[in-house]
């Protein structure tokens, strides 16, 4: 037996013929979509970055100063990130920028001469040695320990930290001015190195005496006489994750709170009427 055959509904006839536009197009303007799939347009530019597989190094780099925010450091560690402020810092670099050590073609060309006017006695007084920087760790601690050493500059980014340490502390007690300046590439630069962990003043030409004394006494107010920078820690510094989930537990903390503390008023209350109720009726 054949199931009946359900009615079906009136298909609508759709006109072929769409419907013009109404706009008069302009003939200088053409659109011209673009077509973004395979052959066809060149793909807008995109910021990659987060896609990007930085070199193992970097990595480290970041993770190591991420890290630093969130352990907590301890002073004697947390105060090389207290470097000198910018408009000292110009100062600095430039009064060291005047005692640069001489290469080793300057210093033969010097020896040379006073060799030759030895030689002709020309010159009777003995040659006085130039004023110049003096780096290199070892050098600048027995300096320091001397009392010879006038300024001491400490990069702030030594690596291991270990290697400067106990610098700040022995100045302290040598009372022998230091800073932490920004970069032990900066400092390298004034003594033919790429790198230095500290430079020392022990002399001072005359006609630099009194931006000297000036940035000395800077220098002293902010390291050698402040105690807070001895006492001060760093890090401890939470991600945004972190602090939203602090937030939010604290917030259960106040609610819970404020609940026990509307029950102990409304009991208190309770209490209060009870006894008004009783005396009453007496």
């Amino acid at each position: 037996r054949r199931m009946p055959k359900k009615p079906t509904k009136a298909r609508k006839i759709v006109s072929t013929t769409a419907k013009k536009d109404t706009k008069a197009k302009n003939p200088l303007f053409v659109k011209a979509p673009k077509n973004f799939r395979i052959g066809g347009d060149i793909q807008p530019k995109k910021d990659l970055t987060r896609f990007v597989k930085w070199p193992k190094y970097i990595r480290i780099q970041r993770q190591k100063r991420i890290l630093l925010t969130r352990m907590k450091v301890p002073p004697s560690i947390n105060q090389f990130s207290k470097t000198i402020e910018s408009n000292v810092s110009t100062q600095l670099f430039k009064l060291l920028g005047k005692y640069k050590p001489e290469t080793k073609k300057d210093k033969k060309e010097r020896l040379k001469n006073q060799a030759e006017k030895k030689l002709e006695k020309k010159d009777q007084t003995a040659a006085t040695k130039p004023y110049f920087l003096k780096f290199g760790l070892n050098h600048i601690t027995h300096l320091v320990e001397q009392k010879k050493a006038k300024l001491v500059a400490i990069a702030h980014d030594v690596d291991p930290i270990e290697l400067v340490c106990f610098l700040p502390a022995l100045c302290r007690k040598q009372e022998v001015p230091f800073c932490f300046v920004k970069g032990k590439a900066k400092l390298g630069q004034f003594v033919h190195q790429k790198n230095a962990t500290c430079v020392a003043l022990t002399d001072i030409k005359k006609e630099d005496y009194n931006d000297f004394d000036g940035l000395v006494k800077k220098i002293k107010a902010k390291y050698n006489d402040n105690v807070e920078l001895r006492r001060e820690w760093g890090g401890g510094i939470m991600g945004i994750k972190a602090v939203h989930k602090q937030e939010k537990k604290q917030k259960l903390i106040d609610e819970e709170k404020a609940k026990k503390l509307q029950a102990a008023f409304i009991l208190q209350a309770e209490n209060l009427f009870n006894k008004t109720h009783k005396q009453k009726k007496k």
